[in-house]
């Protein structure tokens, strides 16, 4: 046996070996080509810090990110009919949403959830793009729906993120009667009183754009998302004239009243708190999310050389 071969070799090469990489540690901007760390990432809400461009935001990172400590909890919603068309095209339908279900780990494109925000109590919708494009389907209008008989049986606002391409051709009609079902939840809303904020992602188009999107009492948008019904150049293939520049995005809609505010998302948070509690006449909200100050009780005025009982007398 050669001792510097069988030992002396081994040991400097496992000291000095390189070590594996975990997967998934860095990120690449898509705006800026920036390589962002995956743990200050997470930390800035998905936000690049080098070019503020706002990144995808799966549901529930979005209602972490919204409700008081990350605590909420979930509202169930009616599951619908699979497959009701049978429908298949490269894939089966069935087969295609068992995919997107375990890529995400949730059921369909929204989640809905209840909790307290700025100690303030809401109904929060949330819709996930990673889920088949954040597609309008059928379970996506029962949980609109669940959403919306949840808020108005609490008697709490109704906060709806959207974030879609539009209805999910793999159920038709089905898909697109979402539309009707959703304008009818939000006129329940509206009939009890209630506030209805829809904070538009991006990107928002389609069916859903033409639907409970733009029906809110307050429409927000998250900067240079992309908000529209049909694409830009079915647009310009139709009128046949070029669009003006940064059409479709967050701030040109805002300049032309189809939006009330374009929103960064770590400042969404207050701005929706705020909204809410004017919206419900409640109490201003107070700033860092602490109770209001208890009014302390003026002390009783007393002698600074109080006279002993006997010299009283």
């Amino acid at each position: 046996m050669n001792w510097i071969t069988n030992y002396v070799r081994p040991t400097i090469n496992s000291l000095f070996s390189r070590r594996e990489m975990p997967e998934n540690l860095w990120t690449k901007c898509t705006e800026c080509n920036t390589m962002l760390f995956h743990r200050e990432l997470s930390d800035n809400l998905n936000v690049c810090t080098n070019c503020n461009h706002h990144m995808p935001l799966d549901a529930r990172a979005r209602l972490q990110s919204v409700f008081d400590g990350g605590v909420f909890v979930e509202v169930p919603v009616p599951d619908p009919i699979i497959d009701p068309l049978s429908f298949r095209d490269q894939k089966k339908y069935t087969d295609r949403l068992k995919e997107a279900r375990k890529k995400t780990g949730e059921q369909d494109a929204m989640l809905v959830a209840e909790g307290d925000m700025g100690r303030t109590p809401v109904v929060v919708a949330v819709q996930d793009f990673s889920f088949m494009g954040g597609s309008m389907s059928m379970y996506v209008g029962n949980a609109i729906i669940a959403a919306a008989e949840r808020a108005i049986e609490l008697g709490r606002p109704l906060i709806l993120f959207s974030a879609a391409g539009g209805a999910r051709m793999q159920e038709g009609i089905m898909g697109l009667m979402q539309m009707p079902r959703s304008t009818i939840a939000v006129q329940m809303l509206k009939e009890a009183g209630l506030p209805y904020i829809v904070v538009l992602t991006h990107p928002t188009t389609g069916g859903v754009t033409a639907s409970y999107a733009m029906l809110g009492d307050v429409q927000i948008a998250e900067p240079n998302a992309l908000i529209g019904f049909a694409g830009a150049r079915v647009i310009e293939q139709t009128i046949g004239e070029q669009l003006p520049e940064g059409f479709q995005r967050a701030e040109y809609l805002l300049d032309h009243g189809m939006l009330d505010r374009v929103t960064h998302r770590k400042e969404l948070k207050d701005e929706l708190i705020t909204i809410v509690r004017l919206l419900m006449k409640m109490d201003a909200p107070i700033k860092g999310d602490l109770p209001a100050p208890t009014p302390e009780k003026e002390p009783a005025l007393q002698l600074e050389d109080p006279l002993p009982p006997e010299d009283a007398k």
